[in-house]
């Protein structure tokens, strides 16, 4: 896993522009933002504020050469806690704007789907679309999941049916599949089991 490190300050513009690329038409990010402007000008301060916040809450992975990187929030950390939504309140008005309550929607659907007990949240995955194909993003995860997995479940979920086999692939299976309310998209909850358990 020596291509893979831990995303220092540095690398915050270039893992939120990318990861801006890689999820350009993910169903969730559309359903956010159902504008494709709007969403190419919004995502890099979305990507930006889950950057920052995971510094404390967890882990960011990155590829040497920032072609694919991961957000993981850690066991106990998975809800954001009150202080720090006080902290991001007006980001997140500023990143969202008028889709602020979309977005409300998907968060509350997907911590309604949220698995009890402790578990690594890989919350954010993604690969430049140019350097996708040459297990780089296998590569990013795998590294979060040697550095999690071993001890605890890790969780997931994702609005990219062809996901589901790149993840599988990984020891990650489906436990749930369901859809955010009032026509939003449908998602996929996959939990893999610590190494050794099955």
């Amino acid at each position: 896993m020596s291509d893979v490190r831990v995303a220092a300050g540095a690398d915050r513009v270039p893992v939120t522009q990318m990861l801006s690329r890689a999820f350009a038409d993910d169903p969730a990010m559309s359903f956010i933002f159902p504008d494709p402007a709007d969403r190419a000008r919004r995502m890099p301060r979305l990507f930006a504020l889950l950057f920052d916040s995971y510094r404390m809450a967890g882990m960011r992975l990155v590829t040497a050469g920032g072609e694919a990187a991961t957000l993981w929030r850690g066991p106990g950390r998975v809800h954001t806690g009150r202080l720090e939504m006080l902290r991001q309140a007006l980001p997140m008005f500023a990143t969202f704007g008028r889709a602020l309550p979309r977005a409300l929607a998907l968060s509350d659907a997907i911590g309604a789907h949220m698995p009890s007990g402790a578990f690594w949240y890989l919350h954010i995955a993604g690969c430049d679309p140019v350097a996708q194909g040459k297990g780089l993003g296998g590569a990013v995860v795998r590294a979060g999941l040697t550095r999690a997995a071993g001890r605890m479940p890790c969780y997931l979920e994702t609005a990219t049916e062809a996901n589901l086999g790149f993840y599988a692939k990984l020891g990650f299976a489906v436990r749930s599949e369901w859809r955010v309310p009032k026509g939003g998209p449908r998602f996929w909850s996959m939990l893999r089991p610590p190494d050794g358990q099955d």
